[in-house]
């Protein structure tokens, strides 16, 4: 169940193309070690999630591939070079675009400006209004609102406007943190169902999240971690069935 990076084919992960790596990462706060030693791999056209109890390292983790904080030590290497010194508004150009933990959306911008604001960096006109409808497409509610103040929006729709604002950035890696925290069960099935439909539209999706249950679901491949180190790591289905991820995070 907790075979290594060693184990892999440099290239090839899970049978899939190599999108992401991560290798012998340890971030630290201060004199904090927040992250110790991760090593994970996500395949081209995968759902890889990352569960844990809260502190266990996710996030730091997530904000350490977007550019947000620098490691103290270990690589990240996306399509095959290393962008663990890139600054964030250059790794969203490549291709890697987040959608942060309580959301972070723009409350007196409008729907609208929110996602215009995650395509700033883009130049392709047509290609953002594309990527406008689809995400009106994939959130219906957001185009009934799109000319409302996001700060009057409901907790379901800020979340929904914070994956459509990432989405925005024409991601071909979406890194998505606590999608579902504190939604009503109804609207976390509609969120862990567009996770996958956005999967099967071609993007790559690494999922922070504390709905163990939920992500192991959605998830092909989903690590452990505790106190800032990977502790398991398998397919999803089969650590859904584990005795001991059972006990910790799903309540067994």
């Amino acid at each position: 169940m907790s075979a290594t990076t060693d184990d892999r084919p440099e290239l090839r992960v899970r049978d899939r193309e190599v999108l992401l790596s991560v290798t012998d990462l340890y971030v630290h706060y201060g004199n904090i070690a927040a992250v110790k030693g991760v090593t994970l791999a996500v395949g081209t056209g995968e759902i890889v999630t990352l569960i844990g109890s809260n502190g266990a390292g996710k996030s730091t983790t997530l904000r350490t591939i977007s550019g947000l904080i620098r490691p103290r030590r270990g690589d990240v290497v996306y399509r095959g070079s290393s962008i663990a010194a890139l600054p964030g508004h250059r790794i969203v150009a490549a291709g890697i675009c987040h959608s942060p933990e309580g959301r972070r959306i723009f409350p007196r911008m409008t729907v609208r400006e929110n996602l215009d604001l995650g395509a700033y960096l883009r130049r392709d006109a047509a290609g953002v209004t594309a990527d406008l409808d689809r995400v009106l497409d994939l959130f219906p509610r957001l185009k009934e609102r799109i000319d409302q103040k996001a700060g009057t929006l409901s907790g379901g729709e800020q979340q929904m406007l914070a994956v459509g604002r990432a989405l925005m950035g024409d991601p071909t890696l979406l890194l998505l943190d606590e999608p579902s925290m504190g939604l009503a069960p109804v609207l976390v099935d509609l969120i862990f169902d567009t996770i996958r439909t956005i999967r099967d539209q071609g993007t790559t999706v690494l999922l922070v999240e504390q709905n163990a249950l939920a992500a192991l679901r959605v998830a092909d491949y989903a690590y452990v971690l505790e106190s800032g180190t990977l502790k398991l790591e398998g397919p999803a289905r089969d650590l859904a069935k584990d005795e001991e991820v059972t006990r910790a995070y799903l309540g067994g």
